[in-house]
């Protein structure tokens, strides 16, 4: 099974200890975000967990530390860096800090095992066509030697954005059309390997590739092994990443991204922050009389060695 640590919070910049914590101690608990009252347990185990992939807008809290995990499983890493900055994403490192510590990253563990996230690509009359090439262009400067690929999505405008970001251009078939020509023209021009996320456009005439950016074969080529031939079934429309099992939650992450779907009200994802025990098992909160907790079935999706199962 792939565990994910970070599409429901940004783990890494807030959890750090938490998430060590989980791993030290070799399991995990993970509310349903459908049902609060049931819990899935999780085992932190090798021999079940193919690959841990996060996903964290800042890795320096856990950089220290996190030979502890990839000393031991497979990893995968997103590093998501934007051209916004505070009027935007309040709590997010400036770009230039934010490279540096993909660049520390990428030394540690592998260009191979990272992945720059760009996205969402919005429009406002701020952050333009032009200034998202002159961002985007400057930001390859410094990272294309150090990752594995770009991926890129372009924003979603569901209601919430609507009232967050009145500012907000809603993005024509031209509008992405024009940014696609642009980043895959830029990419090209630094030897970068870019694909979109979350799309069902065709922007391969730009040189920009439709894949899943977490696929088994993406995941298995980054530790050098081999995973079984398996559908690739998507989280969500226009996707396709393998599912994975994420132990975070969502309303915890105090970033306060204009654009975050991860969190409904930013005050009550600092409440939840302070509620948070580094010694609990879960992210928030701890259990309770009336959850049930239940084993979550893990298989291993590797080709060699047979299926490995862990359901108690």
């Amino acid at each position: 099974m792939i565990i994910n640590t970070g599409a429901r919070t940004d783990t890494v910049q807030y959890y750090a200890p938490w998430l060590l914590r989980r791993f030290e101690e070799g399991y995990v608990l993970a509310r349903n975000p459908l049902f609060p009252n049931k819990v899935t347990r999780y085992q932190l185990d090798p021999a079940v967990v193919d690959c841990v992939v996060f996903c964290s807008k800042d890795y320096r809290p856990i950089l220290p530390r996190l030979h502890e995990i990839t000393d031991r499983f497979n990893t995968y890493f997103y590093y998501t860096i934007t051209a916004y900055g505070k009027d935007i994403e309040p709590g997010v490192p400036s770009v230039e800090q934010s490279m540096e510590t993909l660049v520390e990253l990428a030394d540690q563990v592998g260009p191979r095992r990272v992945a720059w996230r760009y996205d969402p690509v919005l429009l406002t009359p701020t952050y333009t066509l032009e200034r998202h090439r002159e961002t985007f262009s400057r930001m390859c400067d410094v990272l294309a030697p150090h990752v594995d690929r770009c991926i890129f999505s372009f924003v979603e405008m569901y209601r919430k954005l609507r009232l967050n970001m009145p500012e907000l251009m809603p993005l024509s078939v031209e509008d992405m059309d024009d940014l696609a020509r642009m980043l895959g023209s830029v990419a090209a021009e630094h030897g970068l390997w870019l694909q979109a996320c979350g799309t069902s456009g065709d922007f391969s005439r730009y040189g920009i590739h439709p894949s899943g950016c977490m696929t088994l074969d993406i995941l298995g080529r980054a530790n050098g092994v081999e995973f079984r031939p398996l559908r690739h079934r998507g989280m969500r429309a226009g996707c396709r990443c393998f599912e994975a099992r994420d132990i975070g939650a969502y309303d915890t992450c105090p970033n306060g991204c204009r654009y975050c779907y991860a969190n409904r009200d930013h005050r009550r994802a600092a409440e939840n922050h302070r509620r948070h025990d580094p010694e609990s098992p879960l992210l928030i909160g701890s259990v309770r009389a009336e959850d049930t907790v239940t084993q979550g079935v893990q298989r291993s999706l590797l080709a060699r060695g047979g299926q490995r199962t862990l359901e108690w």
